[in-house]
């Protein structure tokens, strides 16, 4: 599934320090703004301890845990609309990407100078989400003046695409993002399809400092924004960029000692990782035999076949059936073998709708 959430935030606010974190590959973070100018795009294993447990059960000869993708964008500053600083460049990048992973930063350091001269998250935040706002307004005002045009001549499709671009311009005008606009399905899918900025999914994430990490909520920052993402129906995550890039070059009993140290029972990259997973509607199946063990990324909604096609395009030309067990069933039968005597292995065809934590061995014949 290639989808990717891409990492944005305003100068100094630690995103490129997480982007390093997250994936290790080294994008240039430096104390002046600008430093990440192309999109440094890096892959990341899903956390999943059901991979773990299966490995476990199975004993394969190798795991294969599925993946992410992340692009670390430009920062932003105001005027990025009218293209001031790299503004170009950032819109035309975060058009590329899935989904937002809008970092803000929560800590106080005089050594990192922030853009506006002050820390103020929900400034920050209001920032790049106007930037956003006023870009869309830009398109949808060129939209009304095309579609209007063939609206006035009866056109229906045209009659209901400019109901939604009219929707729209208010919104944008009253500086509230396309994902806040209260849309029909039949609406919602015109929406979809102009391409938005602020249709895209947002995750917060609240970068603090190291004392904070173990009680975050005590710090006012972090309370603003979630306040903000609640109203935004956002969720936020906690996380410390300078600890997260040290955790990251642990392994093991040396990481979980670590964080045990912290107080914290996670990293804040795997919370972050799984929740922009989730933020696109994407969940895992495995495939589990003797050679491998591996997870899979689908999309939510979709069927037996189109998941047997993730695979391979044979698997889903020739499908036949699939032969599915559910992680709870097979864990508590201790074996597919066990599972199948207590008539937990199922038999689904086409239409059968794939669920998170499906393990399936596809039949299929070409």
């Amino acid at each position: 599934m290639a989808l990717t959430a891409g990492i944005v935030g305003l100068p100094n606010v630690g995103k490129s320090t997480l982007f390093n974190a997250i994936t290790q590959a080294g994008a240039e973070s430096a104390n002046y703004p600008f430093c990440t100018i192309d999109p440094n795009v890096g892959i990341v294993e899903v956390p999943d301890d059901r991979l773990t447990k299966l490995t476990e059960l199975v004993q394969p000869k190798k795991t294969v845990p599925t993946t992410f993708e992340f692009t670390d964008i430009a920062g932003i500053v105001k005027g990025a609309s009218k293209g001031e600083g790299l503004g170009n460049k950032f819109l035309a990048n975060i058009r590329e990407v899935d989904a937002i992973c809008q970092v803000v930063r929560c800590f106080e350091d005089e050594n990192i100078t922030h853009v506006s001269g002050k820390v103020d998250p929900l400034d920050d935040i209001e920032t790049i989400n106007l930037e956003l706002i006023l870009a869309d307004l830009e398109s949808v005002e060129k939209r009304i003046g095309r579609v209007g045009k063939l609206a006035k001549q009866k056109d229906k499709e045209a009659v209901a695409e400019l109901e939604v671009l009219e929707m729209l311009k208010d919104a944008f005008e009253a500086e509230k993002p396309a994902r806040t606009v209260d849309f029909s399905e039949e609406q919602l899918k015109i929406a979809k399809g102009l391409h938005l900025l602020t249709i895209k999914p947002v995750l917060y994430v609240a970068n603090v400092g190291e004392d904070d990490v173990a009680d975050p909520s005590s710090n006012e920052y972090v309370q603003k924004v979630r306040e903000f993402a609640a109203g935004d129906n956002a969720e936020v995550i906690v996380i410390c960029a300078k600890i997260e890039s040290e955790i990251a070059e642990l392994e093991g009993e040396e990481k979980a000692m670590f964080l045990e140290e912290l107080g914290i029972e996670e990293s804040g990259l795997d919370q972050l990782i799984r929740a922009a997973y989730h933020l696109l509607g994407l969940a895992t199946y495995f495939t589990a035999g003797v050679q491998e063990v591996r997870a899979w990324t689908f999309r939510k909604g979709m069927k037996a076949p189109q998941c047997a096609g993730i695979i391979h395009s044979d698997f889903e030309r020739g499908f036949i059936r699939a032969e599915t067990v559910s992680y709870d069933d097979l864990l508590a039968a201790g074996n597919m073998v066990a599972a199948k005597e207590a008539g937990k292995v199922r038999l689904e065809g086409k239409d059968y709708v794939v669920k998170d934590g499906d393990i399936i061995h596809f039949r299929f014949n070409v």
